[in-house]
């Protein structure tokens, strides 16, 4: 029987993590990921497992979630330490059978706890659950630089957003045909900032946080992964775009997306399609 370390989902959390900071994501504890076990990974690793651990409160109510195990960062945490140090860094927690309460079952083993963000995680955990029927796992926080940028120059809006990133490269629109959703200014880390962003994942895969960063969902840590990293591509491209030059001289219409959704059978909301 192997440890909990020897886990595939263990693997690739960690893998993600140290991706995202050669990315340059992750400064100091910036950033944050959680990744809902499913019932095969908990069989696997249970023997690994300390069930006596004190009931926390999450900070806010999860119901549907009631019982989950989910891997996570810590708060404080940096995550240029996760692969070299990853029972400190990472933890473990299971949700009591009201969804109200965790307890660290592994991990944190300096005496740490879940990130600070838990009520943002898993309050879009539950909506992905719900909308995907389970298939989305993995919820992903990281300090984008070029999109956090543009949160300073762009209306914080879902259409223009989208838009704008969209236009950057042709694969955009295939890889987030949902388009994004844009969250003003809040204080992080409450539930306020929870709620605002699970009502954005109803819609979306991705969350942006104004002069903070972005959140996404996936099926997998390289989907997840993979959807962050278009998405900042996509802005370093418009940053560089309008160093250059305000105006873009050329770019894809409206008509072009409609060619490119039918070939690729995506399906994109009328409502980004807009004539400028």
């Amino acid at each position: 029987m192997g440890t909990v370390l020897d886990a595939e989902f263990v693997k690739g959390f960690i893998r993600m993590c140290n991706d995202g900071w050669e990315q340059g994501w992750h400064e100091r504890n910036g950033g944050n990921v959680s990744y809902y076990l499913t019932e095969a990974d908990v069989e696997e690793v249970r023997d690994g497992l300390n069930f006596e651990g004190e009931w926390k409160p999450i900070g806010t109510e999860v119901p549907t979630l009631a019982g989950g195990f989910f891997l996570v960062t810590g708060s404080g945490k940096y995550l240029r330490n996760v692969i070299l140090n990853p029972e400190d860094s990472i933890g473990l927690i299971q949700l009591d059978e009201t969804g109200k309460d965790y307890r660290i079952v592994w991990g944190f083993t300096g005496g740490g706890r879940p990130t600070s963000e838990l009520p943002t995680h898993l309050m879009n955990h539950e909506v992905k659950q719900k909308l995907t029927k389970g298939r989305n796992r993995v919820i992903y926080h990281a300090h984008t630089p070029n999109v956090i940028a543009l949160t300073y120059v762009l209306p914080l809006t879902d259409e223009v957003f989208t838009r704008e990133l969209w236009e950057m490269a042709t694969e955009c629109p295939v890889v987030f045909p949902q388009g994004v959703g844009v969250v003003e200014w809040m204080v992080p880390g409450g539930r306020e900032i929870a709620v605002a962003t699970s009502k954005l994942m109803e819609k979306y895969n991705v969350a942006i946080w104004a002069h903070h960063g972005m959140f996404c969902s996936g099926a997998d840590f390289d989907e997840t992964f993979g959807l962050m990293h278009t998405v900042e591509k996509a802005a370093e491209i418009l940053v560089k775009m309008r160093s250059i030059c305000p105006e873009k001289r050329q770019t894809i219409t409206p008509d072009q997306f409609r060619e490119l959704a039918k070939a690729f059978g995506v399906e994109l909301p009328e409502r980004f399609l807009y004539e400028k």
